[in-house]
């Protein structure tokens, strides 16, 4: 037997080994992922992660910057608008304006407005009456477009000084001066990703337009309106250039510019198209110009401009009327900033790779170290598997853990030739052993076929005494309800027989009753069995049919009966067992008030997860019962009661409702009273 049990053990080793090869990798795989994952998994993740976060953040600095260059060009652009309304406000208010007016000299005061004009940096003056005739203009000859309706006039003539932006006419322009319609006229250049368009030549002036109420003695209403060309105004534009980026605000390489745009056509800019020209007559882009003058909304983002990429503000131009006419534009060339960021991921790159290749080799030394004497040790475990007890690992070389647990592995290995050696002595006295005690076993198992046969009869006679106090306990409801009865038969006969007829009518349905508890007895046993005659009934009926039969122990114990009917619906259920089950718990209930208290039957319809159905509530307020009894209550056999009762009548309705599809609950509280509840399906 020895040999037998030695080689089923080395049989199984092989099988034993071979599961986790197929299903885990080696160590020496586990060992080199450990040491490179960090290096060439997770950390590239994680600076491809760090890189595009810091991209992100980076453009989103750019938009920052641009946005506050926009917010510079813009606050000049409202400064110019406001310093030219209050030059000309400042003029009308002046002594000397006043002065001039009041001599009636047209000569005098057209001199004047030329030499205040070219003072103030004005391309036209006038004073126009209130009746739209012009006193006198500058330059000369001018002849002021004063058929069109401007709102910034009107506003003049009701007092109100007001600035503005307005578009004028190659008509209107080439009627103040000739020279300033030859200023404002472009050639459209055609320019990639612009809205299509037919038009070749821009002709068209955007004008801030400024005027001043002008209120004299003697003088009829009338107004100072000035007006300064922003077409080719490259003093303008260069200015703006200037204070939005002023040297050494950028980085070398990087050029800021600024663009003034009537619609989408640049008028005023100092982007260049060549070396020395200025890309007057191109157009923006589609895309820009649907955000911002078709809707309204600023840009803030990479554009290209002309002939290159530019890190681009643009914000609509509103004219007196409100409608928007142009666009303001600052940006700075993207080049610099892309290099910079190339530079910067390229050297992440570049430093990654160094750091990867320094580091890698000097893992796989340390990793190497470590799953060569593992290994080692797992082929020294495969041929001790196999049954050579004589393998053994040997010395690594080193004094680090892995070796110590080489030579612990070793020792291990003394420790398990020298116990298989045991084992085997052992085994050969076991089997003698076994041998001796088989023949005690055998008689003992006889002994315990002859004890089975005798419990299997004990319960077999334990049952029929269970069934049989069952029926006893169960044919008492009916005994007491006659007793009752006839005492009240005692009450009532004497002379008048007739009145005990119901009584003697109860007696008679009493008896039958006794058979169907007996019925009811093995419909507990077999249940499908035994099943009744099921029939439409309706709950409220058959709880007024069972209150006559247990009055008697109502007024024994002066309990209060409280009845509360809402069913309307019927149930389908034998008619005996559902007055069964309802007679039990009332019973109970009454046993549970012997000082009296109040008795609460309820009825009323209830679906319950979609399936019509009828809840009966059986409640008293007595001694109810704690909750270890509670979880115990419809157990058969078990009961409360020492001297009268068997246990079964709970279990029993507990049966009839499961059966019906229905369910019943108890809800009790010591010393408040107890509660059932029975729910039925339709």
């Amino acid at each position: 037997m020895s040999e037998t049990g030695h080689s089923s053990t080395t049989a199984a080793a092989p099988q034993r080994q071979a599961k986790p090869r197929r299903g885990r990798l080696s160590v020496r795989v586990r060992l080199l992922a450990i040491a490179l994952l960090p290096t060439l998994v997770v950390l590239p993740v994680f600076l491809g992660w760090a890189m595009v976060r810091w991209n992100d953040k980076f453009d989103s600095l750019l938009k920052t910057k641009v946005n506050g260059d926009l917010t510079i060009a813009h606050q000049y652009f409202s400064r110019i608008l406001e310093h030219s309304g209050e030059k000309i406000d400042a003029l009308g208010r002046s002594a000397e304006f006043r002065d001039v007016v009041g001599q009636r000299d047209p000569e005098a005061l057209a001199g004047l407005l030329e030499r205040r004009r070219q003072e103030l940096g004005l391309d036209f003056l006038y004073l126009v009456r209130g009746d739209g005739t012009v006193r006198a203009a500058s330059p000369e000859g001018a002849r002021p477009p004063l058929s069109r309706d401007w709102p910034i006039i009107a506003k003049a003539m009701a007092g109100t000084p007001e600035t503005g932006v307005d578009i004028f006419d190659h008509a209107d322009l080439a009627a103040i001066s000739p020279g300033l319609a030859e200023r404002a006229k472009l050639e459209l250049i055609p320019t990639p990703n612009a809205v299509p368009s037919e038009r070749t030549v821009e002709d068209r002036g955007m004008v801030v337009h400024t005027a001043s109420p002008v209120r004299l003695p003697d003088v009829p209403p009338a107004a100072l309106v000035g007006g300064l060309l922003l077409n080719q105004n490259l003093v303008f534009i260069d200015t703006i250039n200037d204070l939005v980026y002023r040297q050494a605000s950028l980085p070398e390489g990087s050029q800021g510019t600024a663009t003034l745009f009537l619609e989408d056509v640049r008028v005023s800019t100092n982007v260049r198209l060549f070396e020395n020209r200025r890309a007057l007559g191109t157009r923006v882009s589609a895309a820009v110009r649907e955000r911002v003058l078709d809707e309204g909304r600023i840009w803030l983002d990479r554009a290209f401009v002309v002939n290159d990429w530019y890190i681009s503000a643009y914000e609509p131009i509103i004219d007196s009327r409100g409608a928007r006419v142009g666009m303001l534009y600052v940006g700075f060339l993207e080049a610099p900033f892309r290099a910079a960021k190339v530079g910067t991921i390229a050297a992440l790159v570049v430093g990654f790779l160094v750091v990867t290749a320094g580091s890698v080799p000097l893992f796989l030394r340390w990793a190497r170290g470590v799953f060569e004497p593992l290994e080692r040790m797992t082929d020294t475990i495969g041929r001790v598997e196999q049954g050579d007890f004589s393998a053994r690992t040997g010395a690594t070389g080193d004094s680090d853990e892995i070796a110590r647990v080489a030579g612990h592995l070793d020792d291990l290995l003394n420790q398990v030739q020298e116990r298989d050696r045991q084992l085997r002595s052992w085994n050969e006295e076991l089997n003698t052993r076994v041998a001796e005690r088989t023949q005690d076993l055998q008689m003992a198992n006889r002994q315990l076929e002859e004890r089975t046969k005798q419990l299997i009869m004990s319960e077999k006679l334990a049952a029929i005494g269970e069934i049989t106090a069952g029926v006893a306990h169960e044919i008492n409801n009916p005994i007491a309800v006659i007793q009752g009865n006839l005492e009240v038969l005692r009450m009532v006969l004497g002379e008048k027989a007739d009145a005990a007829a119901t009584e003697m009518k109860l007696i008679d349905e009493q008896v039958d009753r006794i058979n169907q508890i007996v019925m009811k007895l093995l419909q507990f046993a077999k249940p499908d069995e035994y099943a009744g005659y099921a029939d439409r009934q309706a709950p409220d009926e058959v709880i007024s049919d069972c209150i006559p039969l247990v009055r008697h122990l109502l007024r024994k114990t002066e309990i209060e009966l409280v009845r509360d009917s809402r069913a309307t619906r019927t149930v389908l259920m034998n008619r005996t067992e559902l007055q069964q089950i309802l007679i039990n718990l009332i019973v109970n209930a009454i046993h549970a008030m012997p000082e009296g208290g109040r008795l609460t039957l309820t009825s009323r319809d209830e679906d319950r997860e979609g399936t019509e159905g009828i809840t009966v509530i059986i409640g008293d307020t007595g001694v109810g019962m704690p909750a270890d009894v509670v979880a115990r209550i419809f157990d058969p056999f078990y009961t409360t009661k020492t001297r009268q009762g068997t246990g079964l009548g709970l279990s029993i309705t507990e049966t009839l409702v499961t059966r019906q599809g229905g369910n019943i609950e108890v809800d009790s509280i010591p010393g408040k009273g107890t509660t059932f509840t029975i729910w039925l399906p339709v």
